[in-house]
């Protein structure tokens, strides 16, 4: 019998104590007792978004709530501006053109972050621009996109909103929707929530409820009026993943007992032991000027197949991490550090990459990653 470890950027691991509120007893969803376990989700909800306003839960992935951003705030017609620097600031753009917006596509080298100045620029280049689309994390390229300055551009537009997809940033490091002006904030289940696939969330402030009155794209499942109307009674519009939100009102508590400022310092100081980890080791980060803290993007070394190299850390380690996307398929490895891996999870990963090299002939020190690691993840005790 072999012990798996999972540290991809997500799907991230469930902690035992979810897992077995999960596996109660079925209950139905249209009951006081299903209602109160809701409504105390959707109040800790709010703490975890730093926001006053409601936060919507979907029975979807993440694309769903990304979608439903779309299709509740725009008109067919509409200019977007997408910022374009991974797969998922990628995928922003192909919902806007598959709504049929107008959408300006700012492209950005993957590995680096968007400049604000560019975003500034783009907006006075078209002043018709009616939302700026942009991920918090870039989990496809692991960079970290410099979203409260850009916040601090887009609200000063009374006719542009600012879209976040945090769906590999909320509960990863600070990012405050009410005091950064964020106007409309997405994530999903599956990263730092420490839950499976299958819940996103997303919250609106008041600017962006305004625009929900004058959108005329079509939609039916992802409405976020009728979703909103039915979240006062502690409930949902259609039959909702109902055990994941059970896991989700375990996994919140969670997060409230550990307080969000401690798990901020947590997530930075493993992201910060991974990456000295991997430069100790001679490899070569892949967002070196703007990481971000849910995972670690580093190139393989030359020779070494990235994709064989990751088959050999599950199939003969146990260890699962994620490879890259696109034109960094086999160049890439991206170590997660959010959610429920802790400091014992990283040197496990650590030293499965050092063995895993060594095992492919990369010439090396072994356990000199390790002990990198070892000397950052110890600020923590």
């Amino acid at each position: 019998m072999k012990k798996r470890y999972l540290l991809s950027p997500g799907p991230t691991p469930v902690p035992e104590a979810a897992l077995l509120t999960m596996a109660y007893p079925m209950i139905h969803h249209r009951t006081p007792q299903f209602s109160a376990i809701f409504a105390e989700a959707k109040e800790d909800l709010k703490y975890l978004f730093q926001t006053k306003n409601d936060v919507l839960i979907l029975s979807s992935s993440g694309t769903g709530a990304m979608e439903s951003a779309v299709t509740n705030l725009f008109s067919p017609g509409d200019h977007a501006l997408v910022v374009n620097g991974g797969k998922f600031g990628e995928r922003w753009g192909k919902l806007c053109e598959a709504y049929g917006l107008k959408t300006t596509w700012l492209n950005v080298e993957w590995g680096k972050a968007v400049k604000p100045k560019d975003i500034e620029d783009a907006l006075n280049k078209d002043k018709d621009i009616k939302g700026v689309f942009i991920q918090g994390n870039e989990s496809s390229t692991t960079v970290s996109h410099p979203v409260k300055e850009i916040a601090e551009i887009v609200k000063k537009r009374d006719n542009t909103l600012f879209v976040v997809d945090g769906i590999t940033a909320i509960g990863v490091y600070d990012m405050p929707m009410d005091k950064w002006g964020i106007d409309v904030l997405i994530t999903g289940s599956q990263k730092a929530l420490m839950l499976p696939p299958g819940l996103a969330f997303i919250s609106l402030n008041d600017k962006a409820w305004k625009f929900t009155e004058t959108a005329k794209l079509p939609r039916f499942y992802f409405d976020l009026k009728k979703e909103r109307k039915n979240l006062k009674d502690n409930t949902t519009a259609y039959t909702p993943a109902a055990s994941l939100i059970i896991g989700l009102k375990e996994v919140l508590k969670m997060m409230k007992a550990e307080g969000l400022p401690n798990i901020f310092k947590k997530n930075e100081r493993m992201a910060r032991a991974t990456r000295k980890a991997m430069t100790s080791l001679g490899l070569k980060l892949l967002a070196p000027d703007a990481p971000a803290e849910c995972a670690t993007g580093v190139f393989t070394p030359e020779g070494v197949d990235g994709g064989k190299l990751l088959k050999s850390l599950r199939d003969d380690f146990g260890v699962t991490l994620a490879g890259g996307q696109d034109h960094l398929k086999g160049k890439i490895l991206r170590i997660a550090h959010m959610g429920y891996i802790d400091t014992f999870d990283i040197i496990t990963a650590v030293a499965s990459i050092e063995m895993g090299l060594k095992k492919f002939g990369h010439k090396m020190e072994i356990g000199k990653g390790v002990a990198a690691a070892q000397e950052i993840l110890l600020e923590g005790y």
